[in-house]
């Protein structure tokens, strides 16, 4: 009994060794969502250059879209801006942004002064969408398919690494099954 009694405290550290062994080698960007697989959620929210032109999930061209979740308050969207401006000139997708709890004027202005990347941006003050979406914060980027799918969800900077990484092979695959479909 006293042997048990002395291993307890040598139990414990062993089992928060294990642990914190296991947490440090999560990646936290790689945020799981049970929305991957599924339809992108209905909407129907102002778009964030003009008050007056309701936005919904038909306002997305067809194709690939590459959704990104955006504040002028989120300090890692200004680092991220300018890859996302980059991208917009790849023809395979099309860019949007959900400017999310944000002030449309602080907004406009940032998209002018740091060039507008996205084919729109729906302006979701309440934060209505990112909800639906389950945002935890900004910069997201979600990759929605041909069919409105959501295929990945990430949760921080959109970089070159990640782009090359994590996103392009997804885009070449979907590429690869709308050919498929349309033979």
């Amino acid at each position: 009994m006293n042997l048990v009694i002395r291993l307890i405290p040598l139990i414990v550290f062993l089992l928060l060794g294990l642990l914190f062994y296991r947490g440090l080698s999560l990646n936290p960007q790689d945020m799981p969502s049970a929305l991957v697989g599924k339809s992108f959620p209905t909407f129907a929210l102002q778009k964030l250059s003009d008050s007056e032109q309701v936005l919904t999930q038909e306002s997305f061209k067809p194709g690939i879209k590459l959704v990104n979740v955006w504040g002028t308050w989120c300090p890692s969207c200004k680092i991220e801006h300018p890859f996302l401006v980059k991208l917009s000139k790849d023809s395979r997708f099309n860019v949007y942004g959900v400017n999310y709890k944000d002030e449309r004027q602080a907004a406009l202005e940032w998209l002018d002064y740091y060039q507008n990347p996205y084919q729109f941006s729906i302006y979701d003050v309440d934060g209505k969408l990112g909800l639906d979406l389950g945002v935890y914060g900004a910069p997201e980027t979600f990759v929605v398919d041909h069919k409105n799918i959501i295929r990945k969800r990430f949760a921080g900077v959109l970089e070159a690494n990640v782009w090359q990484r994590e996103f392009l092979p997804l885009i070449n695959q979907i590429e690869s099954e709308m050919a498929q479909e349309d033979q």
